[in-house]
């Protein structure tokens, strides 16, 4: 790699800044790890309502698209982490900065919009809690807060490390269960 890692990106903390880090980054890494990739930059406006949009996507294309799809898109994933922190990013600018390929994101952001709403409607019918399966810490956001405005249900997560989950609650007291 092409960047001294002890060296902070910025000093600023604007996610435009941190650009010229992350494009070095991923064509080292494209380049040393013979991938055929190619990848754009796009830049989104989010709404008030929509907290899970990010700032910046990483676009990925390129015959090797489905290598980075395979298993739940694990390898888009890791690449996402280890590029954010080899690029030094600041931790709250962590969630304003997505790595994308074949609109896999926005298809797994509706996937999990659907699999809180199903999950809060069986609570509701059964009133019994339901834990989802182990998701990273984006994917949790996106449960708790597409259940946010609704009364009849509240969420927690619980579970250590990668075995951290959500649990869909009737509404009440929260737990101590974590």
């Amino acid at each position: 790699m092409t960047l001294d890692p002890s060296t902070p990106a910025t000093t600023s903390g604007s996610l435009e800044s941190y650009r010229p880090r992350i494009e070095s980054l991923l064509r080292d890494i494209i380049r040393l790890g013979r991938f055929r990739l190619d990848f754009t930059f796009r830049h989104l406006e989010a709404s008030a309502e929509d907290v899970e949009t990010p700032e910046m996507v990483v676009d990925f294309s390129g015959p090797d698209s489905d290598l980075l799809l395979e298993a739940h898109a694990e390898l888009l994933k890791a690449l996402e982490y280890v590029v954010l922190r080899a690029a030094r990013l600041e931790e709250g600018l962590f969630p304003k900065v997505s790595f994308d390929c074949q609109d896999w994101h926005r298809l797994r952001l509706e996937e999990l919009k659907l699999m809180a709403q199903v999950a809060a409607d069986r609570v509701r019918d059964t009133g019994s809690p339901f834990a989802l399966g182990p998701m990273n810490a984006r994917e949790r956001r996106v449960i708790h807060l597409a259940l946010r405005n609704q009364a009849e249900v509240r969420t927690e997560s619980e579970g250590q490390g990668p075995d951290r989950r959500v649990v869909i609650l009737p509404a009440g007291p929260p737990s101590r269960r974590r």
